[in-house]
C-alpha cells in the first residue's frame, strides 16, 4: 500500500511540474514574439534595446533557444554608454561562438574598445575576445592585445587581463600569434613592479616558452632573479602573502619555467639557483598546524625539488631532498602523499642508483591500496619508475595481484607498464612467457593490441623462448575460460610452433587443433580469420589431420563474412592441389622480425600526453630523460661566433638598427689596449668601462648612464660566457635606472685556455618602447699578458728558442694613418708587452717580450719585433709565441690597431 502510495504521489509531481513547462513555454514565446516585433518596428532607444537584450539573454539562461536578437546585441556594443556597452559584450558572448556569421562583425568595435582610454571597456573587450577566441579574431586583433599588454600607461588589472586573454589564444590558435616575434618584449615583464602582472606574464611565457625554447631562453637569468629577489631579498608586498607564504603560484610557475632549459652555465646564476633552492628547503622545516600554509608551502617546495632533481642528480640538494621525499610518502594527508609520490617518481626516473628510493619500496606498494585513485596512479608511476632487475619480480608480481581489484580507469596503463617492465627486466624465458599470460588473462578486455602483437614479437626471435611458448599456451587454451587475446597469441604460436611439441603428451597434433577450435566458435570475426590461417598452417605441419581442417573449410566457404569466405575459399583450393609445393612455400615459418622500439613504449608515452600537461620528463625511462637533457644542452650550446656590434630598438620596423657608428668601433679599438674609456653611447645610454688585470685574472666594472628624464625599467644585462673563459658577476645591476643617474656593475674574469672569440653583452631596457643593445666586451688574449725584462742576449736566446715554422709569423701593410713612433711604443706598451730598450739597432724600431698566462693552457711565451718605415707609411710586424694559435691571434689584432688608431 505504502509503495502504490509513493508511485502516486511521483506521479502527481511529474504531472506538476509538466504543467509548469508548459505555462512557462507560452510565457517565454508570448515574451519572444513582443520582443520580435519590438526589433522589427526599429524605434527603440538605446535603453530599450538594452532592456530587450537582457530579457532574450535571461531565457537563454534558463535553456531555451534563442533565434533573434544578436545583431541588437552587435549594436549595442558601438554605444557609448557603459551599462549598453556591458549588456552588448555580454550578449555577444553568450549568443555567439568562434565560427558565428555575425562574429566578424564585432570584430572593429572591439578593436576601437581595445584603444579607448577607458580601462572598463578594454576589460569588456579583452573578456569578449577571450571568450569567443576565434581565428580570425586572434588573428586581428592579437596585435592590439599585445600592445596593450606591454603599455606602461595601462592600469596593473588591464594588462593581466590582456595576459590571460593572449594565453587563451595561443593555446587555441598557437599558428596565428607570433610568439617568436614578441619574445624580447615579453620576457621583461617579468621583472614588473606588480607581483599580479608578473604572475600573469610567466603564465604566457610558460606556454609560449614551451614551443619557441630558443627565443624565450632569456626568461631563464629573469626567473632565477625574480625568485631570488622575493625567496632570499624579500621583495615582495603583503598583499602577496598568502598564509606567511610569498605568492606561491609565481615560485611554482617560475620553477617550473627553469625546468624547460638546461643548467645554467653561468656561475652566479647557479650559485643563485643553489641560494634558492636551499632557502626553501630550510623554510620547509617549520611545520605549520595551518593547512592553507602547508599546502602553499609544499607546493613551492616539491616543485623546487623537481628543479633541483633537473639540474644535478647528485647534489646535496636532492640528497636532502630524497630524505624528505621518504617522509613525505607516509604523510596523513593526501595531498603530500600525492606530491611525495610524484615528485619521488621523478626522482627515480632520473637518478643513476635507485638505492634511495628502494629504502621505501614497501611502503610505495601499499601506497597502491590508498583510498584515493590519483594517489594509487601516481603509486604506479613510481613504482614503474624504481623497477630493474633486483625487483623486477616482486613489482610485477604486486602489479598483477593488485590488477584484479583495480579500478577500471587504471586497468589499461597498469597493463602496458606491466608488460614494459616484463620485458625490459626479464632474465628467464619463462618468467617472461608466464607473466605475460597471466595478465593477459587476468586483465582480459584492457590488453591492446599492442601487447600480444609484442609477445608474438619476442617469441619469434627467440628460439630458445618457442617451445616453452608452445607448451604454455596450449594449457591455457585448454582452460574453460579463456580471453581472446590468449586465442589469438595461441593461434599464432601454435601455428609457427606447434610441431615443437607434437611428440609431447597431450599436445599431439589433433589435441592442439581441438583446443584452438572449441574456442572458434565465442571468438569476433577479425580472430576467427587469424585462425583459419593457423589451421591452413596445421595442414602443412601435421598432414594427419588434414581431413579436420578441410571440414573447417567447407563450412566457412559459404559464410557470410567476405574475409572469411574468401581466406577458406583459397585454403581449401591450395590444400586440395595434388602438388604441395605451392602449400609447403606459403606456409613458410615466418622470419625473425625487425628490431624496433617496442609499440607499448609508444603507446604508453602517448598516453600519458594524451591526459597530462606537458611534462619535463618521461616517467620511468632514463634512457629518454637523459636524451632529453643532452637535446637540451646540445641546443643551447651553440654560439654566436660573428663579430659585429648591434643595437636593436622597437623604433625600426624590423627590429634591426644600423650598425654602430665608426666613432663606436674607435673607442672598441682603444679599449683593447687601455684600462678605461667609453665602450658605447648614444641618445639615451653611455657605458663607461674600467679594467685591471693580473696573470690570468682581471676585474671589469662597466657603468651604466641613464641621459634621459624618464625612468629605464626592466634594465637587464646579460652577458654570454664563450669557451675557456669564465666571466661572473657578484651582483646584477638594479632593474630600474632613475634619470640622470649611475649604475655600476662588476665582473670577475678568468682565461682557462687560449679563447677565440669576444664575448657579448646584452642589455636591454624599457624607456617609452622597448630597446635592446648587443655589443662586444673588449676582452682578448693579451689582457691576460705579463710584461718581463728581457736584455738583448737574454731576447735573442728566446727568439732562437721558440723558432721560426708556424710559431713565427710577419706580415707587412701599409698605415692608414701618420705613423707616430711614440705612440706606437705606448700602444705596445697597452698591449701588455714590455718595450724592451737597447736590443734592436734601429731606434726606431720596436721590440716587446711577455707571458701569456691560462689555468689549464699553462703558460705561452709571447716575442714581438715591429719595423715601421715613416717615409713609405709602412710596417714590418714579426711575432714569435710558443703556440702558433696565439701568434696568429695576436697579428690580427695588432695589425688592426696598428693600420686605423691614430695615436
Amino acid at each position: 500500500m505504502a509503495s502504490n502510495m509513493r508511485g502516486l504521489t511521483v506521479f502527481i509531481a511529474d504531472i506538476r511540474n509538466c504543467r509548469v513547462r508548459e505555462l512557462e513555454e507560452k510565457r517565454i514565446n508570448k515574451e519572444m514574439a513582443n520582443i520580435r516585433a519590438k526589433f522589427k518596428d526599429g524605434n527603440l532607444n538605446g535603453y530599450q534595446k538594452k532592456k530587450y537584450v537582457c530579457k532574450l539573454l535571461y531565457m537563454y539562461i534558463l535553456g531555451w533557444d534563442i533565434d533573434f536578437g544578436h545583431m541588437e546585441a552587435v549594436n549595442l556594443i558601438s554605444s557609448n554608454k557603459y551599462s549598453e556597452k556591458q549588456i552588448g559584450y555580454l550578449g555577444v558572448t553568450l549568443l555567439m561562438h568562434e565560427n558565428h556569421d555575425l562574429a566578424r562583425l564585432v570584430v572593429n568595435s572591439i578593436r576601437k574598445d581595445l584603444g579607448e582610454f577607458n580601462e572598463i571597456y578594454n576589460c569588456l573587450a579583452l573578456h569578449s575576445i577571450a571568450n569567443i577566441g576565434g581565428r580570425e579574431m586572434a588573428d586581428s586583433l592579437a596585435n592590439d592585445v599585445h600592445k596593450l599588454l606591454l603599455s606602461q600607461n595601462s592600469k596593473s588589472f588591464v594588462r593581466k587581463k590582456a595576459a590571460l586573454t593572449l594565453l587563451r589564444l595561443y593555446r587555441k590558435h598557437p599558428d596565428v600569434i607570433p610568439a617568436a616575434d614578441w619574445a624580447e618584449r615579453v620576457i621583461t615583464l617579468l621583472d614588473d613592479s606588480d607581483l599580479g602582472i608578473t604572475l600573469c606574464a610567466t603564465s604566457l611565457i610558460m606556454a609560449l616558452a614551451q614551443d619557441n625554447l630558443e627565443e624565450y631562453k632569456g626568461c631563464y637569468a629573469k626567473a632565477v632573479n625574480r625568485l631570488s629577489r622575493i625567496i632570499i631579498d624579500k621583495e615582495y608586498s603583503l598583499d602577496y602573502v598568502y598564509y606567511k607564504v610569498p605568492i606561491p603560484w609565481l615560485q611554482v610557475k617560475l620553477l617550473r619555467l627553469l625546468q624547460y632549459y638546461p643548467a645554467s652555465e653561468d656561475r652566479d646564476t647557479r650559485n643563485d639557483l643553489h641560494n634558492i633552492l636551499q632557502t626553501i628547503l630550510n623554510n620547509s622545516q617549520d611545520t605549520q598546524k595551518n593547512v592553507q600554509h602547508n599546502n602553499a608551502q609544499n607546493a613551492v617546495l616539491f616543485e623546487a625539488i623537481n628543479l633541483a632533481i633537473h639540474l644535478d642528480t647528485e647534489s646535496q640538494i636532492v640528497n636532502q631532498a630524497a630524505v624528505l621525499l621518504g617522509r613525505f610518502i607516509t604523510a596523513k594527508e593526501t595531498n603530500v602523499r600525492y606530491l611525495g609520490l610524484e615528485t619521488m617518481a621523478h626522482l627515480a626516473a632520473c637518478l643513476d642508483s635507485l638505492e634511495p628510493v628502494k629504502k621505501h619500496q614497501d611502503t610505495i606498494l601499499l601506497s597502491l591500496r590508498d583510498k584515493d585513485i590519483s594517489v594509487r596512479r601516481r603509486g604506479l608511476d613510481l613504482l614503474y619508475s624504481m623497477c630493474d632487475v633486483t625487483n623486477a619480480k616482486v613489482i610485477v608480481t604486486e602489479l598483477l595481484r593488485y590488477l584484479n581489484i583495480a579500478d577500471y580507469a587504471l586497468r589499461e596503463e597498469m597493463v602496458l607498464k606491466i608488460a614494459i617492465l616484463t620485458e625490459r627486466f626479464a632474465t628467464e624465458y619463462q618468467w617472461y612467457v608466464d607473466i605475460i599470460l597471466q595478465l593477459i588473462s587476468t586483465a582480459g578486455d584492457h590488453v591492446g593490441e599492442e601487447v600480444w602483437y609484442r609477445v608474438v614479437q619476442i617469441v619469434t626471435n627467440n628460439e630458445g623462448l618457442q617451445e616453452y611458448a608452445s607448451r604454455t599456451v596450449l594449457i591455457h587454451l585448454k582452460s574453460p575460460a579463456c580471453h581472446e587475446n590468449l586465442v589469438k597469441i595461441g593461434g599464432y604460436i601454435l601455428g609457427e610452433f606447434g610441431h615443437l611439441i607434437s611428440n609431447v603428451p597431450g599436445a599431439n597434433p589433433i589435441e592442439q587443433f581441438q583446443a584452438i577450435h572449441s574456442k572458434f566458435g565465442m571468438c569476433t570475426l577479425q580472430t576467427r580469420a587469424l585462425l583459419l590461417t593457423t589451421y591452413f598452417k596445421f595442414i602443412n605441419l601435421f598432414p594427419e589431420i588434414k581431413g579436420e581442417i578441410l571440414t573447417v573449410f567447407n563450412q566457412y566457404r559459404h559464410a557470410l563474412d567476405s574475409e572469411l569466405q574468401q581466406r577458406a575459399s583459397e585454403y581449401l583450393s591450395m590444400a586440395t592441389m595434388p602438388s604441395e609445393d605451392l602449400l609447403q612455400t606459403v606456409c613458410e615459418e615466418m622470419p625473425p622480425f625487425p628490431e624496433r622500439e617496442s609499440a607499448l613504449l609508444s603507446r604508453l608515452h602517448q598516453k600519458n600526453s594524451d591526459t597530462e600537461d606537458k611534462r619535463t620528463w618521461v616517467p620511468g625511462s632514463k634512457e629518454a630523460n637523459k636524451e632529453r637533457e643532452i637535446n637540451l644542452k646540445t641546443s643551447f650550446a651553440q654560439r654566436n661566433n660573428s663579430f659585429e656590434f648591434k643595437s636593436k630598438d622597437e623604433s625600426n620596423g624590423n627590429g634591426e638598427a644600423d650598425i654602430l657608428s665608426s666613432l663606436d668601433k674607435k673607442w672598441f679599438g682603444k679599449l683593447l689596449y687601455n684600462n678605461e674609456g667609453i665602450l658605447y653611447e648614444n641618445d639615451q645610454l653611455q657605458i663607461g668601462l674600467k679594467s685591471e688585470y693580473h696573470s690570468r685574472l682581471g676585474r671589469l666594472a662597466l657603468y651604466f648612464g641613464n641621459k634621459t628624464k624618464e625612468n629605464f625599467i626592466s634594465f637587464t644585462t646579460v652577458v654570454e660566457n664563450i669557451n675557456d673563459l669564465i666571466i661572473t658577476t657578484p651582483q646584477k645591476p638594479s632593474t630600474i635606472l632613475a634619470p640622470a643617474s649611475q649604475t655600476q656593475q662588476l665582473f670577475h674574469i678568468e682565461c682557462q685556455d687560449v679563447f677565440y672569440e669576444l664575448p657579448n653583452i646584452r642589455i636591454s631596457y624599457i624607456s617609452g618602447k622597448f630597446h635592446t643593445i648587443c655589443i662586444k666586451l673588449p676582452i682578448t688574449l693579451n689582457k691576460f699578458m705579463e710584461p718581463i725584462q728581457l736584455n738583448g742576449p737574454e731576447f735573442f736566446a728566446r727568439w732562437k728558442q721558440i723558432g721560426g715554422d708556424q710559431r713565427e709569423k710577419q706580415i707587412v701593410f701599409k698605415s692608414n694613418v701618420p705613423i707616430n713612433i711614440q705612440g706606437i711604443r705606448k700602444m705596445i706598451s697597452g698591449f701588455r708587452y714590455e718595450v724592451l730598450e737597447g736590443v734592436d739597432t734601429n731606434p726606431h724600431n720596436v721590440v716587446g717580450a711577455s707571458v701569456l698566462y691560462t689555468s689549464e693552457g699553462g703558460m705561452i711565451g709571447c716575442l714581438l719585433r715591429l719595423e715601421p718605415n715613416v717615409d713609405t707609411q709602412m710596417y714590418r710586424l714579426t711575432i714569435r709565441t710558443t703556440n702558433n694559435t696565439v701568434t696568429n691571434e695576436f697579428c690580427k689584432l695588432l695589425e688592426q690597431r696598428l693600420m686605423n688608431d691614430l695615436i
